[in-house]
């Protein structure tokens, strides 16, 4: 028995949702930019002809973005530790 294309893609995407779990907010960010320049870049690529190289181009524009944002925001974080107040203690003991 031949699975639908509905089941496919249902399989597909709670595997993509799953794989996210155990992930950093920066692998997360490059992941997600790495699939919406993908499939940003195969439509614009399908206009010229090309859609597979759009979409690999797009992909790494993407994760490329997605990493600087990720970044950005994790230097925007405040460094917490153990202490009573949650933030970083300078002191040395």
């Amino acid at each position: 028995m031949r699975p639908s294309s509905r089941h496919v893609l249902l399989l597909l995407g709670s595997l993509g949702l799953a794989s996210c779990a155990n992930m950093t907010p920066t692998q997360q960010s490059m992941g997600i930019g790495a699939l919406g320049g993908a499939a940003l870049g195969g439509v614009v690529g399908s206009f010229s002809g090309n859609a597979g190289l759009g979409a690999l181009l797009g992909a790494g524009v993407g994760a490329g973005g997605g990493y600087l944002y990720g970044q950005s925001q994790q230097s925007r974080q405040p460094y917490y530790s153990g202490n009573s107040s949650g933030y970083r203690d300078n002191r040395n003991y």
